[in-house]
């Protein structure tokens, strides 16, 4: 049985790209209505796990559970059902239509998926977009946008919806400090404003510590460490601690497993 007090729950998850094994009995659970960072070194399957729970990707073997529901295990109406009432995606690359202007990017979801009469869009779109800034841009376009602005029209059609589970992938990447700093109190005030579960990738240690409950560490196709902020980085946890405070040596290798570089070197003499 699912505990409700979690809004995802992964359950000895194994996932194989190719030959490749990324998670290897991988178990986490979620808390509802909290922020979660999810972090790691560089190829350990952030983004793929952001992916298997919102069931682009299928578990090789093991249980993906979204509010108790098997994602892995449901028909594909079933699914876009789910994404459509329950999830909301911030991409990495904010996915906004070029062609679209922010006022449209925004009514898109709502246009698609629900029979909302024109002034209830208008007046759902413009809240929306207050909540992030950016209402006087609504006519313009991508383009004309700075990054900045561009992450947090994505931000407000994620939440176009009004989804219980919203998904952030590398949400700081290119931002400079301003934007960023916006960007971090709108996704902490939106997630206590409207009670949201938020997961979120990212890179940004100190930045994801400033709004995160807990951090789900994760490596080698395990979870290493979950806890505060504090917690882990006061922890025993030598890998744990390497990645927060971004130390170059520790048990991490900088060096990708390789032959002896020197009989390597002098290999094309022999």
């Amino acid at each position: 049985m699912s505990d409700n007090n979690n809004h995802v729950e992964v359950k000895d998850v194994t996932f194989y790209r190719g030959k490749r094994k990324i998670y290897d009995g991988l178990n986490v659970a979620f808390p509802r209505g909290k922020i979660t960072a999810i972090m790691g070194p560089s190829g350990t399957g952030k983004t793929t796990l952001l992916r298997m729970i919102g069931g682009q990707l299928k578990a090789d073997s093991g249980e993906v559970l979204v509010d108790g529901s098997n994602v892995g295990t449901m028909s594909r109406g079933d699914l876009f059902e789910l994404r459509k009432n329950k999830m909301g995606m911030l991409f990495q690359t904010s996915g906004l239509f070029t062609d679209l202007n922010v006022f449209d990017n925004v009514a898109f979801p709502l246009r698609t998926h629900t029979d909302l009469p024109d002034d209830m869009i208008r007046d759902l779109v413009l809240m929306k977009l207050e909540a992030v800034g950016l209402r006087g841009a609504r006519d313009l376009f991508p383009a004309e946008l700075s990054g900045g602005m561009v992450r947090r029209v994505a931000l407000a059609r994620s939440i176009a919806m009004d989804p219980e589970l919203i998904m952030y992938d590398e949400p700081f990447t290119g931002l400079d400090p301003i934007s960023m700093g916006m960007i971090l109190r709108l996704i902490r005030g939106l997630n206590e404003a409207l009670g949201l579960t938020s997961l979120l990738v990212s890179h940004d240690v100190e930045e994801s510590c400033q709004i995160a409950d807990y951090l789900c560490i994760v490596s080698g196709g395990k979870v290493i460490g979950f806890g505060t902020p504090d917690e882990l980085r006061n922890g025993d946890n030598a890998e744990v601690r390497q990645f927060l405070n971004g130390d170059p040596d520790g048990p991490v290798p900088f060096h990708y497993p390789a032959d002896d570089y020197r009989a390597d070197l002098f290999a094309g003499e022999a």
